[in-house]
């Protein structure tokens, strides 16, 4: 036999794409060489040195001849490490070298000793294999893949141990389902540490409840970064589909670190950060900060220094909760639902508006208004919550007892949720139209005290129907049934506060 085929996958995106690898040997040939065709990008052009000489350091023969190997579909571009091992399985099957009588899926890295290494997106790649068909893996992929369930997985830590597997010369164990523990994770900082800020403190709460956007306002020093580094610890803990699903997006990204994610992702990029940085994207489709925060938080600081591009990059995701990234010849489209926390300064030298006797805005009116201006309407819209974080004096700082531990405020959200949960399903941050007015009914007085304050405030339909959900939300917190207009009021109060004239 001098022809074999063997079933492997790559990743387009979130996406797999099944692959085939074809090998033809012929011997016919004086030349000894390895040919890969099936627009393979660089890494797998150099998967021939690879793939040859962890053939020979595993104790078989290199086959003589010119090999073919064909990488299908063949218009499809393959790009990283994954193929090493399909290659290498296919070229001994080719030479007569292994006799396989059932379908397996391979993927992973080699070295040149033979040695499987771990490769990014193995999560994923099983996720969508067929569950009747076997699959080998390197061992250092195992902690993600034990998420799933009767998927027939083995792992080996080199090439000799899958041709023993395939050649079924030995008998092995699957890789075994072990499921997740979700526990209350353990954090090293607290919301007892921040004195004072009582309203912002309430308004990550009811964002941490209800899943709502927050920009936090003050001269820079109050406690914006503290506060924000603070809102991990009162989240709800992550569901195990979430898991699944963070852990399927860092197993692409390669930024795994050993188990799955089971604490909800904190990303938060420096100002700079480029406009690929932060969707995704680049010269191999990787996801970027704003999927790399899917289900948790993303935390920009100084949001108005944020490059323009990048901020108007959010008004996608902060509405549709998904990313999309189009290249020359194709387009991703990654998850991207997320909390975003942003702060800013209320001016470029951070004390407009401080009157301490001390500090002094030294901003003309145009730059503040510039600076201001940085943050367009539509991002603005997208966002739920506005707080003022304002400056605390000395006295009050010193004469202020210890705040609420984050236990008891994440106690209070984990309430809130479950009744978010029993009434749709989902919390309110991310309920449809369709769903807001079905679950966000007021009454007549409630109405009337809505109509006038959305006219009053010049409200856009968006942001009247995310006061509706914050509303929602503070009534959950407290418990009630019915949106009163005690929780409508609150809610307003978090709107803009250049726009509030009542």
């Amino acid at each position: 036999m001098h022809y074999s085929k063997v079933k492997s996958a790559i990743l387009a995106g979130l996406d797999v794409l099944n692959v085939e690898v074809e090998a033809d040997l012929n011997m016919r040939s004086v030349r000894q060489e390895l040919e890969i065709v099936g627009l393979g990008d660089t890494a797998i052009k150099e998967s021939k040195k690879r793939v040859m000489s962890a053939i020979k350091n595993s104790g078989f023969e290199v086959p003589h001849g010119y090999i073919t190997v064909n990488l299908a579909p063949g218009d499809a571009k393959k790009e990283g490490t994954l193929l090493d091992l399909p290659i290498a399985i296919a070229i001994l099957m080719a030479s007569g070298k292994i006799e396989v009588h059932q379908e397996w899926l391979l993927i992973g890295e080699l070295g040149l000793d033979g040695k499987l290494r771990r490769v990014d997106g193995a999560l994923p790649i099983m996720i969508a294999k067929s569950s009747s068909m076997n699959a080998i893996i390197p061992s250092d992929n195992i902690p993600e893949v034990s998420l799933l369930k009767g998927k027939r997985i083995y792992a080996c830590d080199d090439l000799q141990t899958v041709v023993r597997i395939m050649s079924q010369t030995e008998s092995f164990h699957e890789i075994e389902f072990k499921g997740i523990s979700v526990a209350q994770n353990s954090y090293e900082v607290d919301f007892s540490e921040v004195r004072g800020q009582e309203l912002a403190k309430r308004a990550l709460e009811i964002s941490a409840t209800g899943f709502h956007n927050v920009l936090m306002k003050g001269p820079p020093g109050v406690g914006k970064t503290m506060l924000a580094r603070r809102f991990p610890t009162i989240l709800p803990p992550m569901t195990f589909d979430e898991i699944l699903e963070s852990t399927k997006i860092y197993s692409i990204a390669g930024l795994l670190d050993g188990g799955p994610v089971t604490s909800r992702p904190f990303r938060s990029p420096h100002h700079s950060a480029s406009l690929a940085a932060m969707v995704g994207g680049g010269d191999r489709a990787k996801p970027g900060e704003i999927t790399l925060a899917h289900n948790g938080v993303l935390f920009m600081d100084e949001l108005p220094e944020f490059r323009r591009d990048v901020l108007e990059a959010l008004r996608q995701p902060l509405e549709d909760g998904i990313v999309t990234i189009s290249r020359i010849k194709e387009t991703h489209s990654y998850p991207a639902r997320f909390i975003l926390i942003g702060s800013q300064n209320p001016c470029k030298c951070g004390w407009f508006g401080v009157e301490d006797g001390i500090h002094h805005c030294t901003c003309s009116i145009p730059e503040i208004e510039r600076y201001n201006k940085k943050i367009s309407g539509p991002i603005e819209d997208r966002i739920d919550i506005f707080i003022d974080v304002p400056k605390v004096d000395y006295d009050k700082y010193t004469s202020m007892k210890s705040s609420e531990s984050s236990l008891k405020i994440r106690e209070r959200v984990m309430e809130a949720v479950e009744i978010q949960m029993k009434r749709s399903g989902k919390l309110n941050g991310k309920m449809s139209a369709s769903e807001v007015s079905k679950f966000c009914k007021l009454g007549e007085k409630e109405e009337d005290f809505f109509k006038n304050a959305s006219k009053k405030l010049g409200l856009t339909a968006r942001v009247m129907e995310k006061m509706l959900k914050v509303s929602r939300t503070i009534a959950d917190l407290a418990k009630s049934e019915n949106i009163s207009l005690s929780h409508i009021a609150e809610a307003l109060q978090y709107r803009k506060r250049e726009n509030l004239s009542i």
